[in-house]
């Protein structure tokens, strides 16, 4: 433990785990009593959750805040057994419990115009919060709290994170090696994309190839390294630190990868993950329509069977990376006769690359750019297919109708990925606004010094921790082959609203200046706002933590 200050709450860390139960008792009181109101016959009302939207989203917010603060306080009790839990560390798990606490209590930002209290979800007044740690705790985020954290940060000016993350060795030399590359070949160069809404070079590509990022969890049987989910996510913070764009370049091989080692004939498993793992070959996603959206079972994109062909009819929209990539994983409707998730299938549809002058050469398909705020390095389409043909030995799988059902087995990676670039994002925005505050002088003195200025920066440290935290343990339950939906499902929609908020703190924190296109910090709020509608918009992604919290005994 670190050496008791004015600052620390005497007994912190006992004092966090002691509050873990009566959390527990406060979530499982939120889940019985919506359950009750929720209930159809011993299930969950879909009517009645829809009806009952806002409550709950608000028992998606609690169980989050509930699963976020345990694996806080079991993150600083490994770093106490291990003797590594300082002062730094003491202060942001004392700033993380006392202000996520307090919200519990108070209100629940889901939302800028949006704030859940408990009463929301029907509960009166509960004993859970009413116990001495919890009360004690609660005081925990203190401006002489804050104040310190900052001092101590600026003392270690130039690490790659505040506060230890917990990971092991290798973790954090892979965290180095990447943040060296971003370092020296993206972020001198990442915000001059950003403004000409360039592609990101085939150079950076290349080079990332080499080093291993598109075949990073694909096993090496396959030709990939054979690496853990946290190692991805250590890999996704630092190139995303660097630019999302950049960050997500591995998105679309993980999301392949995926599709194809989940759901695929072993001969596509030989065929496609060498070359993937390589970069020889890189896929995009093709799933959203126009009409669609978070809807999939309302998909209209037909692919007939003729002799040894699909053919593809219809219309593909937000597909990122469509130009530059050779295969695109298809989500179609090859039974006309159905209207939901049943006739769905995949295919892993082989096209040309395209160029500059001609980004889609390949007969039957036509594309036209979406152009965007932020997320711009690989850039977004609206695809159209108009008698496009597919070999049919291309249906992953070999059998169809089972395209959602393999599309649903990538959902726990990608958004683990997702909560990874967020927390990338979101470093990148707490470092800018770091560096400005320490530099920019005002009234005599840097804008550091100011209350409002270090409070800003310690609460972006702490809940970057936080989501960093919840990340780690939905990425150690995917290694370990446990169901982690729920989990991998909270780390996104937290780490969302974190990336956001920390976007808006540091723009802030520049001033005027941070509303100049100059300015890095412009391309880091417009690419952190994507982050709350992909891979899950916060409200669908809220939807679906809700059920399975209802749905769990």
């Amino acid at each position: 433990m670190p050496q008791s200050s004015e600052t620390l709450i005497p007994n912190l860390l006992p004092l966090a785990l002691e509050t873990l139960r009566p959390l527990d008792t406060l979530l499982e009181e939120a889940r019985v009593v919506l359950s009750a109101e929720l209930d159809a016959g011993g299930r969950i009302s879909g009517k009645a959750l829809e009806q009952h939207q806002y409550a709950a989203h608000g028992l998606s917010w609690l169980a989050t805040y509930v699963d976020a603060l345990r694996e806080m306080a079991r993150w600083a009790q490994r770093l106490d057994n291990k003797g590594r839990f300082g002062e730094m560390e003491a202060l942001i798990l004392q700033i993380a419990f006392g202000e996520y606490l307090s919200q519990l209590s108070g209100g629940i930002p889901m939302s800028q115009a949006e704030m859940v209290r408990l009463g929301d979800i029907g509960l009166g007044d509960t004993g859970a919060l009413e116990t001495l740690p919890v009360r004690t705790l609660m005081r925990g985020n203190t401006d002489a709290a804050r104040k310190r954290l900052v001092a101590l940060m600026i003392e270690r000016d130039g690490v790659a994170t505040f506060g230890d993350t917990g990971l092991d060795e290798e973790y954090e030399m892979i965290r180095d090696q990447f943040r060296r590359f971003a370092e020296d070949k993206v972020v001198p160069y990442a915000h001059e994309w950003h403004l000409k809404d360039a592609l990101i070079p085939m150079e950076i590509l290349t080079e990332m190839g080499e080093l291993g990022v598109f075949g990073l969890t694909i096993p090496e049987e396959y030709g990939g390294f054979g690496m853990s989910k946290t190692a991805m996510c250590v890999v996704s913070e630092e190139l995303s630190r660097g630019y999302i764009g950049v960050g997500s370049l591995g998105t679309r091989s993980e999301i392949a990868a995926e599709l194809i080692l989940g759901g695929g004939t072993e001969a596509q498993k030989q065929q496609w993950l060498p070359k993937i793992a390589s970069a020889e070959v890189l896929p995009t996603a093709v799933f959203t329509e126009p009409n669609t959206g978070s809807d999939l079972g309302s998909l209209r994109t037909r692919a007939v069977r003729e002799g040894d062909d699909y053919v593809v009819t219809g219309n593909k929209t937000w597909i990122t990376h469509a130009a530059r990539t050779d295969v695109m994983t298809m989500l179609v409707r090859t039974d006309p006769t159905t209207d939901n998730y049943a006739g769905l299938s995949m295919l892993l549809a082989e096209k040309p690359r395209g160029t500059e002058d001609k980004p889609f050469p390949a007969e039957g398909m036509t594309g036209g750019e979406i152009e965007v705020l932020g997320y711009r390095g690989m850039k977004e389409y609206e695809l159209g297919f108009d008698g496009f043909r597919v070999k049919a030995e291309s249906l992953l799988g070999g059998v169809e109708g089972q395209g959602f059902k393999q599309l649903m087995k990538t959902f726990e990676s990608a958004r683990i990925q997702t909560a990874a670039r967020a927390i990338g994002v979101a470093q990148n925005a707490m470092e800018l606004g770091m560096k400005y505050a320490i530099d920019r002088k005002q009234f005599g003195k840097s804008l550091i010094e100011f209350p409002r200025i270090y409070s800003k920066l310690a609460m972006m440290v702490v809940e970057i921790m936080i989501v960093r935290q919840l990340t780690y343990f939905s990425a150690r339950e995917k290694d370990n082959d446990r169901r982690c939906d729920l989990e991998a499902g909270m780390a996104k929609l937290l780490g969302a609203r974190v990336a956001w908020m920390c976007a808006d703190n540091a723009l802030q924190i520049h001033g005027g200046n941070g509303f100049a296109l100059e300015y890095p910090v412009s391309r880091v709020l417009c690419d952190a706002r994507i982050l709350n509608i992909f891979e899950g918009a916060a409200e669908i992604q809220a939807q679906v933590i809700a059920r399975r919290v209802l749905e769990k005994t």
